[in-house]
């Protein structure tokens, strides 16, 4: 091998080193900008059950916005994604119905909040009825609860399929840091694209 042809391998080693290296760096600058959206911009979320059923659907696949849950205070009615804070690792979708500090009541399906009535504009009339006598609370489509008053950071979170959804009714309040991102926008299927904030 004479110097010219030494010359020249020598430069495709070094060019192909580089696009090496310079892979191997995209790669973790998209690894490192996936990783910082998700923390703290959007969650990927897919819905896993019917407890939120019809506002969302099993399998529905779509984003929440951890942004707003880490800089704006949580309101009644937001929808949330919420941490299974047992498992650490089981993500629920539910909706903020008690904020910190509130005695929650359900009497003969009716919300109160501090002794106040208060409506539901959210859940689905329609499918209420078509659940009242099947959903083992007689006639109602929530089981009436008796007034809990919420501690500080404490947030009443149930699910708007009343009948079949786990949620503080079971497993108590949860804290404020258990809460990782709010509102839904489904992406797909596609025939549902939309945002799922609150009264919706």
């Amino acid at each position: 091998m004479n110097k010219r042809e030494e010359t020249r391998n020598n430069k495709k080693q070094e060019i192909t080193k580089t696009e090496i290296l310079s892979f191997v760096k995209m790669v973790l600058i998209c690894f490192v900008l996936v990783f910082l959206c998700v923390k703290f911009f959007f969650r990927p979320i897919t819905v896993s059950g019917i407890s939120m059923y019809p506002t969302l659907e099993d399998k529905e696949f779509g984003f929440s916005n951890v942004f707003s849950a880490i800089t704006s205070d949580l309101q009644r009615f937001e929808v949330v994604v919420v941490q299974d804070e047992k498992t650490g690792d089981d993500l629920w979708v539910k909706r903020v119905i008690g904020l910190p500090g509130d005695e929650i009541e359900y009497f003969d399906d009716q919300l109160y909040v501090n002794g106040e009535p208060v409506e539901e504009p959210f859940l689905n009339k329609k499918y209420m009825e078509d659940q009242i006598g099947q959903s083992g609370y007689g006639n109602n489509f929530t089981n009436d609860l008796d007034p809990f008053v919420l501690g500080e950071d404490e947030y009443f979170l149930m699910g708007d399929n009343r009948p079949v959804s786990r949620d503080s009714r079971a497993v108590g309040p949860f804290k404020g840091q258990a809460i990782v991102s709010k509102y839904v926008l489904v992406l797909y299927p596609f025939d549902k694209i939309g945002l799922v904030t609150n009264n919706e």
